[in-house]
């Protein structure tokens, strides 16, 4: 699975999280009347859409994000995704997130 085909509806994502528009699309850096047009149909970038998936998919927090620990994201989730999963689970686990 392409890492984008999850956010085929990101107003379906922002109604399953509670969120309106403003919060959701502000922790993303996008305006909230630039989410709305991406909500009604406009194309969304890629780059915008791998942001709404790492922080409303994947839980990421951008603030806290560098790039090399995306870097070994990626590469762990497709070399082994079921390792992924499961160190996943355990983060969430420990962590109390979710």
């Amino acid at each position: 699975m392409r890492p984008f085909d999850k956010i085929s509806n990101p107003r379906q994502i922002r109604n399953r999280l509670s969120m309106n528009q403003q919060e959701f699309w502000a922790r993303v850096g996008v305006t909230q009347s630039g989410g709305s047009r991406y909500e009604s149909g406009r194309k969304m970038p890629k780059p915008v859409r791998e942001l709404l998936r790492l922080v409303h998919i994947e839980g990421i927090e951008l603030a806290n994000a560098r790039r090399d620990d995306l870097e070994v994201i990626a590469y762990l989730k497709h070399k082994n995704p079921a390792l992924f999963k499961r160190l996943r689970k355990e983060a969430v686990r420990v962590n109390g997130k979710r």
